[in-house]
């Protein structure tokens, strides 16, 4: 009898054992959704869509892009963050809603530690500073204009709260300007209105300015990181044009809802760094400035803390409101 209870214990050990190894070379049994919290025609969907139809390639199921836009991402964590944890939703976070919603938004409804489990970074990116081509074309001809007409040269971002809104508070307090923020929802439509001459200028996502600098619709000045991107290597530095520190980036990665089971997060990170490391995407992603990612859920992980940590400085420093 003791011998037949020790094989059962043995052998209940060894399924538990086995369960996550299991789960994770079943999973996913049905399609994939990878929701994105802007419009169509952004960095975010942009990079979502690459990653999607790789997936999809890999997993044998259809990997689907959700858009659900507004308060520059925080709509689509908030819906993702109430969604059951097993896999069948993940959310392409964005630096909106991972780093900076939490010191701007103070009723924020969910909270990062809690209610996501990180799974990798898909990539950084500069933003760059770009202008409508009938508008001054340096850095120095902008910063005097600013000077010349306070609160009156226009600045799009794509909404209030979001990196590129965040970039041109950072601009303001080191240049010692003011200027006119006016908020889109979403990148798509605000580089509409900058190639309309609507707006004149705008920090926006490498990823989704790198079309329009290319086909000549709207001007690239600046760029946001400490080093020049492959994609953009002619284009200076704010750092280089003498915004000494400036760094001011924008990034993404994939995370899911709580209780997410260990295994299936482990196999999304390498299947992910799989495709990253794939040619085709790989000049995909330098071609929108998207790099450093891939790596670790840890690395993730951390990197969002110290993402946190920074902005919350920021927009203390700069006293930022925004309406919740």
């Amino acid at each position: 009898m003791q011998r037949r209870t020790l094989i059962q214990v043995a052998g209940a050990a060894a399924a538990t054992l086995a369960a996550p190894h299991v789960l994770s070379q079943s999973w996913p049994t049905g399609p994939v959704r990878i929701v994105v919290g802007f419009p169509p025609g952004g960095g975010t969907d942009a990079l979502a869509r690459v990653v999607a139809a790789k997936l999809t390639e890999m997993w044998k199921q259809q990997v689907i892009v959700e858009t659900k836009a507004g308060v520059a991402g925080v709509l689509a964590a908030e819906y993702t963050a109430l969604q059951p944890g097993d896999g069948s939703t993940l959310l392409m976070a964005h630096i909106n809603s991972h780093a900076l919603a939490a010191s701007l938004q103070p009723k924020l409804r969910y909270n990062i530690e809690r209610d996501f489990v990180p799974i990798v970074l898909v990539g950084v990116t500069p933003n760059l500073l770009i202008g409508h081509p009938g508008q001054p074309k340096t850095l120095p001809e902008i910063v005097a204009l600013c000077k010349n007409k306070p609160g009156q040269v226009s600045f799009g971002s794509a909404g209030l709260g979001s990196a590129q809104h965040l970039a041109l508070e950072l601009f303001k307090q080191q240049a010692k300007v003011d200027a006119l923020h006016i908020p889109y929802k979403g990148s798509g439509p605000l580089l509409t209105d900058l190639m309309g001459g609507q707006i004149q200028y705008c920090f926006e996502t490498m990823t989704a300015a790198t079309p329009h600098v290319k086909s000549g619709k709207v001007t690239a000045i600046a760029q946001t990181r400490a080093k020049r991107a492959k994609g953009h290597p002619t284009v200076p530095t704010m750092q280089e044009l003498g915004f000494d520190g400036f760094e001011a980036t924008t990034w993404y990665g994939l995370v899911a809802p709580a209780k997410l089971p260990a295994a299936i997060a482990d196999k999304v990170n390498a299947d992910v760094n799989a495709v990253l490391a794939m040619p085709d995407v790989q000049e995909k992603l330098d071609t929108y400035g998207a790099e450093d990612g891939g790596g670790t859920r840890e690395k993730f992980r951390d990197f969002i803390a110290s993402e946190t940590v920074k902005w919350a400085k920021v927009v203390k420093e700069g006293n930022v409101k925004v309406d919740s």
